[in-house]
């Protein structure tokens, strides 16, 4: 049994995913432990309102943006298009634009930029992998125009980052 993975006996699903089942202990022990005190994880991807990410103030966000990680433990990457900065072409950020078919998503591919609103080059002096030292250098982020199409079951973590107002209609 792998990550996100069952095994289904006869129409029975036996054993479930061990990740799962730890994280759910390890809450329940927190949840016994927990004083009044404490912070929210302020990071977390089910916290409300949008916006509430980094910054409550913010009321203007319109995307959480999020990374990927494969099932190896990798930053999930995807490649982007533009003409406006040709030198840069991948990105490990992403907004979500569609769900559908249970587990399918459209992802928008969003450009890291550093302080001085210019592209991030992810990738390893070497080009093939995304280095974390140059994902460290990633301050903002800019709507491509590239999108792409995932089957969220082939993912064992998501990790939102914040929440941001990229001009985005909906």
């Amino acid at each position: 049994m792998g990550c996100g993975r069952h095994n289904n006996v006869g129409g029975v699903t036996e054993g479930g995913n061990c990740v799962c089942e730890v994280v759910r202990a390890i809450l329940d022990i927190q949840t016994q432990a927990v004083r009044d005190d404490c912070s929210t994880c302020t990071t977390n991807c089910f916290l409300e309102p949008l916006g509430g990410i980094v910054s409550p103030a913010r009321s203007s966000a319109d995307t959480r943006v999020f990374t990927l990680l494969t099932k190896t433990g990798k930053p999930f990457m995807a490649t982007f298009a533009s003409d406006e900065y040709p030198d840069v072409c991948v990105s490990v950020y992403f907004r979500v634009e569609d769900v559908f078919d249970d587990c399918c998503a459209t992802l928008r591919v969003l450009i890291p930029l550093c302080e001085n609103d210019y592209p991030v080059c992810l990738l390893s002096d070497c080009g093939t992998q995304v280095s974390l030292h140059k994902v460290c250098e990633v301050s903002g982020y800019a709507a491509s125009d590239s999108c792409i199409t995932v089957d969220l079951s082939c993912f064992c973590a998501v990790q939102c980052i914040e929440d941001v107002n990229l001009g985005i209609c909906n």
